[in-house]
């Protein structure tokens, strides 16, 4: 089958590789976790929030090189239920990263009915294609499991499947979350705190919610804060990812990176902004 098309090449036109490599100038993996098993990144233009996700992947990097990436991807479009892309491969600026169809078939194969085979759910999305390619430059022939994952009471389970699963997989795998953080602004309906300065303050105290449940391993309490809170736009990815990690043995994230689109690109008044996380476990 040909390899599923970008649905946001925009997020991130030019080269990426060269792209990738200033994101990490001067940057120094921190020494924890001593085993990575997952990791959270942002999905925004990497103008943007390329640098957060970048820092997350060398991290990996530096570490280890994992045969296999799943990815938990924010969906945006909604579905219904959890979907695996599960044969072929997706195209990237840098090439063609293929799919890890023996995994998918056996993450489909689990019991539970907790996702499906079901490629169509990922068209229009960038959750995940955002980052691959980070993964074709810095793992060049490593594989992915895309699956996108719903905010809803799958999530946590699904995580603890695939965490089952790749617990005695023979080959080394990282589980990878998309998601990014607070919309606020105009443009997302959402201003709850007007303007200026003290709206800048709620904006990143908001995604500070949210960061401490993802940092304290407390996947069960994700999707019910970003639905009340409108503080992440992936909280299925995030809860999956959190239970994954902590079924491989994580016992804390570590907040690697964290900014605002406001922060890349300040303008004279606070008015809107997304906001971006990196976390290892």
């Amino acid at each position: 089958m040909p390899a599923r098309r970008p649905a946001a090449p925009h997020f991130y036109a030019g080269d990426c590789a060269r792209a990738a490599e200033r994101f990490l100038r001067g940057f120094s993996p921190p020494t924890q976790p001593e085993r990575i098993v997952a990791g959270i990144v942002p999905h925004a233009g990497w103008d943007y929030s390329g640098a957060v996700a970048a820092k997350v992947f060398e991290s990996i990097r530096r570490q280890q090189s994992p045969a296999t990436f799943v990815f938990f991807g924010a969906v945006h479009r909604w579905t219904g239920a959890n979907a695996v892309y599960a044969r072929g491969a997706w195209a990237t600026p840098l090439g063609e990263v293929a799919i890890d169809e023996k995994l998918a078939e056996r993450i489909l194969n689990e019991p539970g009915g907790l996702v499906s085979e079901n490629p169509a759910a990922h068209d229009g999305e960038h959750a995940i294609e955002v980052e691959l390619p980070f993964v074709k430059h810095l793992f060049p022939e490593a594989k992915v499991v895309p699956i996108s994952v719903c905010p809803d009471e799958k999530a946590v389970p699904l995580g603890e499947c695939v965490a089952g699963v790749l617990s005695d997989w023979p080959h080394p795998v990282v589980v990878i979350g998309s998601t990014d953080l607070t919309h606020y602004g105009d443009i997302y309906r959402f201003t709850p705190a007007g303007y200026g300065k003290r709206a800048r303050e709620w904006m990143r105290e908001n995604d500070g919610r949210i960061l401490r449940l993802a940092e304290q391993m407390r996947p069960g309490d994700i999707v019910t804060e970003a639905l009340g809170h409108q503080n992440a736009c992936g909280p299925g990815a995030v809860a999956a990812t959190v239970a994954a990690a902590s079924k491989l043995g994580s016992r804390r994230g570590l907040l690697v990176s964290y900014t605002t689109s406001f922060d890349v690109a300040p303008e004279p008044e606070f008015r809107m902004a997304v906001g971006y996380a990196g976390i290892l476990y």
